[in-house]
């Protein structure tokens, strides 16, 4: 898809997102941060529920849509790496790609077996909303590999200033760290602010995430959905903190 054509595209899925509503006016999560069950993965559904605070998660057959509080945030450039994590990455040999292989990070997100869990939401309607909205230049992904295997990676939506991030995973240590790394340094650089990375963990909060209550960041989404949009292919972005896959754009 041509750049300008990725752009009409993402045009039209924001004008249609203006006609589209899905989901109640007024939205009750629940204590899990369950806020409503139903709807699909159309385009016009995922935008507008990314634009509200909400995002598929696992639950039943109907699709869950989680708004949880408090909210993991990071902020672009302020990822906390510990010098010992940079130099493993180098002397493993590690590199990172951006929009390389969207689908294929999607899969690997899908496959790769996680503690706790048994099956995974990220279903093949799923996959395909996602990948449509990829080709719009909404959703990106970030790819870390080891000669030319792919180990790690995340991919997400950006709606003006801001990344939500959607999944990750890592099939060699600290591959997804240093997905996450390499996203938050590339974001800064291209004048993002947040990374919104759901749920807080343990884990999030010692990269240096912090946990914002719901209604702050809600407030904050109002704020950027009028800030510009980079609807673009992420293809020739760098990240200094890793060498870039050698890989022909």
């Amino acid at each position: 898809m041509s750049s300008s054509t990725a752009s009409d595209s993402a045009d039209r899925i924001d004008r249609v997102y203006t006609r589209c509503v899905v989901f109640p006016e007024q939205l009750e999560p629940d204590a899990n941060g369950l806020a409503f069950v139903g709807a699909d993965f159309a385009q016009p559904t995922i935008v507008e529920a990314y634009r509200r605070g909400l995002f598929p998660w696992r639950g039943g057959p109907e699709i869950p849509w989680y708004c949880p509080d408090p909210r993991a945030i990071v902020r672009a450039g302020a990822l906390h790496v510990t010098h010992s994590l940079a130099k493993r990455a180098r002397n493993a040999g590690l590199a990172v790609a951006f929009d390389h292989d969207f689908r294929g990070t999607m899969l690997r997100c899908a496959t790769t077996r996680r503690r706790h869990e048994q099956t995974t939401w990220i279903s093949p309607d799923v996959i395909e909303g996602y990948c449509a909205l990829h080709a719009a230049h909404l959703a990106h992904s970030v790819e870390v590999y080891l000669g030319d295997e792919p180990v790690g990676g995340l991919y997400g939506l950006t709606f003006g200033r801001f990344f939500h991030g959607e999944s990750m995973y890592h099939r060699t240590r600290d591959a997804s760290k240093l997905a996450l790394w390499a996203l938050s340094d590339a974001l800064a650089a291209h004048g993002f602010e947040l990374i919104d990375c759901q749920v807080p963990t343990d884990h999030l909060l010692r990269l240096g995430a912090e946990a914002w209550p719901r209604a702050r960041y809600l407030a904050s989404l109002t704020v950027n959905a009028s800030a510009p949009s980079l609807h673009e292919t992420w293809r020739s972005w760098r990240a200094d903190c890793l060498p870039q896959w050698a890989l022909t754009p």
